[in-house]
C-alpha cells in the first residue's frame, strides 16, 4: 500500500498529513504561538502538596502548575536504592517502606522542594500539565531512562528471538547498568551497529543534559521535545513510507541535515515540491476539512455521528440511505462492522481521547456482536496509542478509553462560536418572542412609563407581531405604549427596551 507523508509550512503554521492509498491517514498542525509541551523536561518546584488527591502541583515555569501523582513520586523515590541526590544533584529523600509509605512520601516532599520532571500530557480545560519523574529521551529506535537500570521491549514487537537479541545488543554496553533502555518498535530488524548508534547518542546527550541541569535554577526548561516535523521523521518515516514531500526550501534543508545525522539510508526518499499547493493537489484540503464535521457517511451510505466534550467522545451509528434488501438484522451486522473500521479510523485522524463510547445499530445474534467487536480489537492494535476496552453489550454499546496526549486539531482550530456561546443551538424566534413580551411587563412594572421601545431580532419582532393582542393587553394593563423595532444586526436572543 502507497504511503506518503506531506508538510506544509506557512509562515504561522506547519501541517503534516500522512497518506495511505491517497486516504488521510493522520493529521497534525502545530503553531509557534501554541508548540505542544509534550516530552518536554523541566528543573520544577513543588509548589503544593494535596493529600486528599494524592497528588503535588509543580511550578515548570509556566502559567499553569503542572501535576503528579503521588504514585508516580512513590516510585522514582524506589527507583534511587537509597541514594540522597539523583544523578542531576537534586535532593531527594528516601522514604520509608511499608503501608505507611504514602503518608511518609507526603511528609518527605515539601513546598520548595526541586525535582526533574516530564510532561506526559498537555493541559486541557481548566487542567494543567500531566507530570512524570521517570523522565525519558526518545530516539529513533530507542528510548533512554536516565532513572532505570533494565531494557524493556516494545509490546508490539512480539517475535521471542528478535526481543531477545535486542535485549542482548543492550545489555552488552559498557554504560547498560547506568541508564535504561526502552526498545522502540523501529528497532525491529535493525542492525546491532545501528541498535548502538542509537544509544551511544543518547547516552551523550544524556550526561550533557546532567551538567546543565545541575547548573540551572528552578524552574527552567532542561530539555526540549523535536517540533513537529522532526518528530514525525523520528517517528512516522519507516521503511514502508515510499516518499517524503515537504514544500518549504529552508525546511526541506533542515530536514536533510537531520536524515544524515540519523536516517541516512532514507534520505533518498526525500523530496521537495515545486508546485502551488501541495495539500490541494493531493487532494487532502477536502478530507482535512472534513475531520471538522460531525457527520461521517460511509460507503453504504450509513453514517457515524461523532460528538466530542471535554472528558467523554460519542459516536453513533445510524442506518441512514442504507437499502439493500437484506433482512434488518444482518443490515444491522453489516453496517455496524464498516462502522467499527470507520470509527477507529476518525478516533486517529482526528486523535480524539478519554473515555470513548461507541453506540452501535442494535444486534439480536451474539455471534454478530462478538465479530463487530473483533473488528474492533483489530483496528486499534494498527494505532500507536494505549487503549483499553470493554465488550460490545446487547444494547450495542462498547466503552473504552483511548491515550490523550495532544490538544486535539480541532481544539487548536476552532474556537466556542460568539453566536451560540458553544451551545450549538440559538433560542427560537417564538420563543424568544414570548421572553421578549415578559421583560417588557418586568420592565414597565419596575418603571411605571407611557412610552418604552423594544428592540429586537427581525425574526423575533415578526413573532411579537403576529399576536398583537398580547401587545394591546401589555400596553392597557400598564397604560403604556410599546414600541416594536427590529434590528438585524441585534442578536436572536437579545432584548433591547428602552
Amino acid at each position: 500500500m502507497a504511503k506518503e507523508i506531506l508538510i506544509n509550512v506557512e509562515a504561522r503554521e506547519k501541517r503534516v498529513a500522512v497518506i495511505q492509498d491517497g486516504r488521510l491517514d493522520e493529521f497534525f498542525v502545530e503553531r509557534p504561538e501554541e508548540k505542544t509541551i509534550v516530552g518536554n523536561i523541566y528543573k520544577g518546584k513543588i509548589d503544593a502538596v494535596i493529600p486528599s488527591i494524592g497528588g503535588a502541583f509543580v511550578d515548570i515555569g509556566l502559567p499553569k502548575k503542572g501535576f503528579l501523582y503521588i504514585s508516580e513520586i512513590e516510585s522514582y523515590f524506589d527507583s534511587l536504592d537509597g541514594e540522597e541526590f539523583n544523578s542531576c544533584g537534586i535532593a531527594v529523600p528516601k522514604p520509608e517502606k511499608g503501608k505507611e509509605a504514602k503518608s511518609t512520601i507526603l511528609n518527605s516532599i515539601k513546598k520548595g522542594q526541586e525535582i526533574l520532571v516530564q510532561v506526559v500530557k498537555e493541559s486541557f480545560g481548566t487542567k494543567g500539565p500531566r507530570l512524570t519523574c521517570h523522565v525519558g529521551i526518545a530516539g529513533r529506535y530507542l528510548v533512554l531512562m536516565p532513572q532505570e537500570r533494565q531494557v524493556g521491549v516494545s509490546r508490539r514487537i512480539d517475535d521471542e528471538d528478535e526481543r531477545k537479541r535486542l535485549k542482548q545488543t543492550l545489555s552488552e554496553l559498557k554504560f547498560s547498568k547506568d541508564v535504561g533502555f526502552i526498545v522502540r518498535t523501529a528497532a525491529s530488524g535493525k542492525t546491532k551497529q545501528e541498535i548502538i548508534r542509537d544509544a551511544a547518542f543518547l547516552y551523550k546527550l544524556w550526561k550533557r543534559l546532567e551538567r546543565a541541569i545541575r547548573r540551572q535554577k528552578a524552574p527552567a526548561l532542561s530539555y526540549e521535545e523535536y517540533d513537529l516535523t522532526l518528530r514525525m521523521i523520528r517517528d512516522s518515516f519507516t521503511d514502508d513510507v515510499e516518499r517524503l514531500i515537504v514544500d518549504s526550501k529552508p525546511e526541506y534543508y533542515r530536514i536533510q541535515r537531520f536524515m544524515k545525522t540519523f536516517m541516512r539510508y532514507l534520505s533518498r526518499k526525500v523530496e521537495f515540491y515545486e508546485g502551488q499547493d501541495l495539500f490541494l493537489e493531493k487532494n487532502i484540503e477536502k478530507q482535512i476539512t472534513q475531520t471538522f464535521e460531525s457527520k461521517v457517511y460511509l460507503k453504504s451510505k450509513a453514517y457515524l455521528i461523532i460528538e466530542p466534550t471535554e472528558g467523554l467522545v460519542v459516536i453513533d451509528v445510524n442506518s441512514g440511505g442504507y437499502k439493500k434488501n437484506v433482512v434488518q438484522e444482518e443490515a444491522a451486522f453489516k453496517i455496524n462492522c464498516e462502522a467499527a473500521i470507520e470509527a477507529i479510523h476518525q478516533l486517529k485522524l482526528r486523535d480524539l481521547g478519554g473515555i470513548i463510547v461507541i453506540d452501535f445499530i442494535d444486534m439480536e445474534k451474539e455471534g454478530h456482536r462478538r465479530e463487530v467487536f473483533n473488528v474492533l480489537r483489530q483496528e486499534l492494535n494498527k494505532d500507536k496509542a494505549k487503549y483499553d476496552i470493554l465488550g460490545i453489550s446487547k444494547f450495542g454499546l462498547v466503552e473504552m478509553t483511548r491515550e490523550r496526549v495532544h490538544n486535539t486539531v480541532q481544539t487548536l482550530a476552532l474556537q466556542p462560536c460568539s453566536y451560540c456561546q458553544g451551545r450549538g443551538k440559538v433560542k427560537s424566534p417564538l420563543t424568544m418572542s414570548i421572553t421578549a413580551l415578559k421583560e417588557v411587563k418586568r420592565y414597565l412594572h419596575e418603571k411605571q412609563l407611557k412610552e418604552v421601545t423594544v428592540t429586537l431580532h427581525p425574526l423575533v419582532a415578526e413573532e411579537v407581531l403576529k399576536d398583537k393582542e398580547s401587545v394591546r393587553m401589555t400596553e392597557r394593563r400598564f397604560r403604556a405604549k410599546i414600541n416594536i423595532v427590529s434590528n438585524p444586526s441585534l442578536h436572536i436572543e437579545n432584548v433591547t427596551i428602552v
